[in-house]
């Protein structure tokens, strides 16, 4: 079993926000704020010399390098949580597009903030269904990608309707429901179609089903 801290940065050109959020984050015995940044680049120099940093703590709106770019290049290393002030700020999905795991807004309580790290750290998404059925209703780009829609051949029948229900928002409680499957069942399909399409994490399977054509914005 792995007992070692959580290490985390956080990231935000504010010094309240930052400071208060490494305070509370530091308050916890299983997370260790290790750095905090105060724009993009910053965040990209300090990463680069810490060993195992798991969760960064992003905002989208910096300057010198915004949280969008320094979440592209920090991509195949710790996983970004994006901190944002509006649920529909039409930077958080370029953000995800970018390859962060989740967003988490500023006005969240203590809990929600300690959660959101303890999850993205562990390997799963942070997308509350609601708020993602909003965000890719606004701002998904419908426009298809023939490359990515013959990807989805490698999955089965019941894959795809997996696929569809997790880009639709659905929890896998929902999905399980909706497909008559118990929820374990379902985490399985989940974690299948995810390594044969070469995702990460369900908020990849989310665009990747709206880039090619499965779902479209407002689809229900």
């Amino acid at each position: 079993m792995n007992d070692r801290p959580i290490k985390v940065m956080v990231v935000d050109d504010q010094d309240l926000v930052r400071d208060g959020i490494a305070m509370i984050l530091d308050g916890q015995p299983d997370i260790e704020v290790v750095a905090q940044a105060v724009d993009g680049a910053d965040a990209i120099r300090q990463a680069a010399a810490i060993l195992d940093l798991a969760v960064v703590l992003m905002d989208v709106r910096m300057p010198v390098m915004d949280g969008i770019e320094a979440t592209r290049q920090l991509a195949g290393g710790p996983r970004v949580l994006i901190l944002t002030t509006f649920d529909l700020d039409e930077y958080v999905y370029d953000a995800l597009r970018a390859g962060a795991s989740g967003f988490l807004l500023k006005r969240s309580s203590r809990d929600e903030l300690i959660n959101a790290v303890r999850v993205i750290a562990a390997g799963d998404a942070l997308l509350a269904p609601p708020v993602t059925r909003r965000l890719i209703d606004r701002f998904a780009d419908t426009r298809l990608d023939p490359a990515v829609a013959e990807r989805i051949d490698v999955l089965t029948a019941r894959e795809r309707e997996v696929l569809v229900l997790v880009a639709k928002g659905n929890s896998n409680a929902e999905v399980a429901d909706e497909l008559h499957l118990t929820e374990h069942t379902v985490k399985t399909h989940v974690s299948r179609m995810l390594a044969k399409l070469g995702l990460r994490d369900r908020v990849q399977a989310v665009i990747l089903a709206y880039d090619a054509g499965l779902v479209t914005a407002g689809q229900r």
